[in-house]
């Protein structure tokens, strides 16, 4: 292999990939992810990046209350804060292009994995925004729904992006440690 310090970084901005564009296509698109439940049964509402069960796929969106009254919620922030969730698709981006030029680091030169080392380091940090976007977001919504006697439970997606954070930190290490390895091929004297 032309450049096997490149591959574990390649590998692990590869995955971080995989698990945002799982959380990109969550709930209204894909019902199996979504970063909060609230309600039980028929009544059973998932919130997404894009919405939640039953809405069209909006950028931004206010929070159904699930059969609760009063939540105490400031829709203004709410919906704000609904609209950073947009960090998502930008995180995945920026975890694809790492991954190409990881590819090109791997194949050809050290140049693609000195862009992936800044590309999954940008990622990484993208992603960790918005990670704590969603904990502050989907946790105090937990909450209030909780205290208005509706049952609230965090998803997977929450958990999706954690993952393609830790994911994106490893990545960039080995991607770093991977710009000192062996790019050069040897070559055999032929005397």
């Amino acid at each position: 292999m032309v450049a096997s310090p490149a591959i574990p970084g390649l590998l692990l901005c590869f995955s971080a990939t995989v698990l945002l564009i799982f959380v990109c296509v969550s709930v209204p698109t894909w019902d199996k992810i979504y970063f909060l439940t609230a309600g039980t049964g028929a009544s059973e509402i998932r919130y997404g990046v894009f919405g939640f069960t039953g809405s069209s796929i909006a950028i931004g969106y206010e929070f159904q209350s699930a059969g609760a009254s009063d939540t105490n919620l400031n829709p203004t922030i709410i919906h704000n804060l609904t609209k950073a969730l947009i960090l998502h698709p930008i995180a995945a981006g920026l975890a694809g292009l790492a991954f190409l030029f990881g590819l090109c680091g791997a194949s050809y030169h050290r140049v693609g994995t000195i862009l992936m080392t800044l590309l999954s380091g940008l990622a990484g940090i993208v992603t960790l925004v918005v990670f704590v976007i969603d904990m502050a977001l989907f946790g105090v919504t937990r909450n209030r729904l909780r205290d208005a006697g509706v049952p609230a439970q965090y998803g997977n997606a929450n958990w999706l992006t954690l993952g393609a954070f830790v994911a994106l930190l490893l990545g960039f290490c080995a991607s770093a440690c991977g710009v000192f390895g062996r790019y050069s091929r040897r070559r055999k004297d032929t005397y």
